[in-house]
């Protein structure tokens, strides 16, 4: 919907992409999103009550997971219940405010969870590299004040992400071919040529992505050279096991947003863009929770007392 004021037009609402003009296949769609959905919630949950719960587990590493748990839950939930919503009403709208509100969440609970996993990396690195210093590094104030500069660095983004997208002006068509709005989608739809507010934030985003993995793949050079030193298999599956599920859980992450967000804007809209979008937003979600917990011993022995 928008009103026409002289040449100006106001969007007050988008359109996003339906999956199928087949009611059937809508309820399928609606069925499997909810699937995945309650997936992701109940294994986050699960890890968040659990660490929340055990004095045992209250230690930098699992703190952080806490986090990350807690930031999946809020990723999944800006955009998988809206689609489901859709689906299953026949309306495939969302308020422009509702699409800025997407976009600022999408990008404060994607940009903090990749600066969450780096830190992540760099405590492995301490408890595995330096382990007489872990105690006086990863000290709860320094723990505290990393999580804090990881929100705080998704919430600048968001900003940042939206305020530039929505500074361009819609016109014309207002569909998003996609489940939820995200950038790439919108600067298809602007009627603008010049999209230069938002590759300065891509530009500036793309360097915390580099800056971020270049340091963890520091950190896991660090790790996988010190645990090939030990000579004792217990010690060197423990130290496995602690950095692997964090490691897969990132490359996930990163190659399906880069993939997302780095991919020229076709004139077309592809299946492509949004499995590719899928998977960053909800793949991460739903199988950290099984990566860390299955990979991790002393969650196993919590889950299963």
């Amino acid at each position: 919907m928008s009103h026409n004021m002289g040449n100006l037009t106001i969007v007050t609402e988008f359109l996003l992409m339906d999956f199928s003009k087949n009611w059937e296949l809508q309820i399928l769609h609606a069925m499997l999103f909810l699937l995945i959905y309650l997936m992701a919630l109940m294994g986050n949950l699960l890890i968040f009550t659990l660490i929340s719960l055990n004095g045992h587990l209250h230690t930098p590493m699992y703190f952080f997971l806490k986090n990350l748990s807690f930031l999946d839950i809020c990723l999944i939930s800006v955009t998988v219940p809206k689609s489901i919503a859709n689906s299953l009403s026949h309306s495939c709208s969302i308020s422009y405010l509702g699409c800025v509100l997407q976009v600022f969440l999408v990008i404060l609970f994607a940009g903090s969870e990749i600066s969450f996993l780096t830190v992540m990396s760099y405590d492995r690195y301490i408890a595995i590299c330096l382990p007489l210093h872990y105690e006086t590094i990863m000290t709860k104030g320094s723990c505290v004040r990393m999580a804090v500069a990881s929100w705080f660095s998704g919430g600048v983004f968001g900003a940042m992400y939206s305020a530039s997208t929505f500074s361009l002006p819609f016109c014309g068509l207002k569909e998003i071919h996609q489940f939820f709005c995200d950038v790439p989608s919108l600067l298809r739809i602007s009627c603008s040529e010049k999209h230069i507010a938002v590759y300065v934030s891509v530009a500036i985003g793309l360097g915390l992505g580099i800056f971020c993995c270049i340091s963890i793949i520091i950190s896991y050079g660090h790790i996988f050279s010190t645990v090939l030193k030990i000579s004792d298999t217990k010690g060197r599956s423990k130290a496995f096991s602690t950095s692997l599920p964090h490691l897969i859980v990132f490359v996930v992450f990163i190659i399906t947003g880069a993939m997302a967000y780095l991919n020229p804007p076709l004139e077309s809209d592809s299946v492509l863009d949004l499995l590719l979008s899928m998977f960053y937003t909800v793949v991460p979600p739903t199988v950290n929770p099984v990566i860390y917990s299955l990979r991790n011993k002393d969650m196993k022995i919590k889950f299963t007392t």
